[in-house]
Parts: structure tokens; C-alpha cells; sequence
């Protein structure tokens, strides 16, 4: 049987460095691939693309808890330092899981930055569990665990 579940989520960061340096990690593909999948028992499977602009793509796929994971996103609006929208389709073994909406917002906070993860998700047929919103929130709040290990050895972030 079919079923849907709406949720939304919101994480906030704070990273000790400018907000040009926190949207840079983003915005290329060689310091994303470095922090975006660096959890614990993920393992990137082919190549990461990320054509960041506005109606740009990005496709990466791990290995992962006996699973592959195949994320792909859509680019709509990009302020650079400032915001990122984007759609992004995430599938577990071929099988679309979930459409989410994300908005990632920059701002400058002493001398860091305050960033703010937002996500509008759409979780498809209870593949991803019974808490499918919850499972989502913590492995975003894990993701960026990993952008914060980047930024600590990024010389630009004062690390």
C-alpha cells in the first residue's frame, strides 16, 4: 500500500568561520565530497557531480547499513554567502524514499557564522521507517557534523 508523510525540520549551526568560507564548502565539489557524505560507515560509490547555479544538478550515491543511497538535487536559488535552495530526490536501492524542499540560510554571527537548515520532506511508502522525518533530522544534524570537522581544517576557517 502506498503512503506519504509530510514533515518539516529545522537545524541551526553556528561555525567559527565567515560566511563566505561556511557557502565556499558548499559551492565546490572537491570540499563538499570531503565533508557531505563523512559519516561512519559511508562509502562514496562512483563519482560526486555538483553543478552549483540556479537549475544546476548534483548527484552522489554511498554504501551504506547493507544499503546504496543515491542523492539527487536540483539547484532553484543561490545568494552567494547568503542562501541555498534546492530540491533534492533521495532513492535507497534504486527505490525513491523521499522529495525534500531544503533552504540553507548564511549570516554572519561575531566573527562565525550562524547557518540555518531548513527542510519541507516528503517521505514516501514508510521505506525509510516509521520515523522516516526523524531518520532524515538526525542524518542531516550528522551531515553537518562533517562540514563541521571540514571547516576545523580548513585554513580559511581559522582551523
Amino acid at each position: 500500500m502506498s503512503s506519504v508523510v509530510h514533515d518539516s525540520f529545522t537545524i541551526q549551526r553556528t561555525y567559527p568561520a565567515a560566511p563566505e568560507t561556511v557557502f565556499a564548502a558548499w559551492a565546490g565539489t572537491a570540499a563538499k565530497t570531503q565533508w557531505f557524505a563523512a559519516e561512519e560507515g559511508v562509502e562514496p560509490v562512483g563519482e560526486h557531480t555538483l553543478d552549483f547555479r540556479p537549475g544546476g544538478r548534483e548527484r552522489f550515491t554511498v554504501e551504506g547499513g547493507g544499503s546504496v543511497f543515491r542523492y539527487d538535487a536540483l539547484y532553484y536559488d543561490i545568494v552567494p554567502g547568503q542562501r541555498i535552495v534546492y530540491s533534492y530526490e533521495m532513492y535507497q536501492d534504486g527505490t525513491r524514499i523521499s522529495v525534500s524542499l531544503a533552504t540553507i540560510e548564511f549570516r554572519k554571527s561575531g566573527d562565525g557564522t550562524a547557518m540555518t537548515w531548513t527542510e519541507q520532506g516528503t517521505y514516501l511508502d514508510g521505506v525509510d521507517g516509521a520515523d522516516a522525518s526523524a531518520l532524515r533530522r538526525d542524518g542531516t544534524a550528522g551531515m553537518l557534523e562533517g562540514l563541521t570537522a571540514y571547516l576545523a581544517r580548513t585554513p580559511a576557517a581559522g582551523g
